[in-house]
């Protein structure tokens, strides 16, 4: 049946409970009012609790999304869903999506 859109208001986490934002998204395509994001969309993390280098390998900076909606694209580019999975940066761990709008789906 297809998951919810993100978009740029989606609370979205790092496995260590550090904030993800997408560092770009696409302005032409709105759900409740804000921005989606796409498959290219880098995400920055702030906050991130992992220990540093010596004890671990250090906080996540980055994530990047592995896979989107298959039907549903927008300049081209599949649009993430709630059911999209990514890898953080340098961690290799994943984001966790929390919530999102509950309006639009795609598959």
């Amino acid at each position: 049946m297809g998951d919810f859109i993100l978009h740029q208001g989606a609370t979205v986490i790092c496995t260590h409970a550090g904030q993800a934002q997408p560092a770009v998204t696409n302005p032409r395509v709105k759900v409740s009012n804000q921005p989606i994001t796409t498959l290219s969309n880098m995400y920055t993390v702030s906050g991130c609790t992992n220990p540093p280098p010596n004890a671990n390998v250090g906080p996540c900076v980055t994530a990047q999304f592995t896979n989107g909606a298959t039907r549903v694209r927008a300049n081209g580019d599949p649009v993430l869903t709630k059911a999209s999975s990514a890898v953080c940066v340098p961690t290799g761990t994943g984001l966790n999506i929390l919530n999102t709008q509950v309006r639009v789906k795609a598959t």
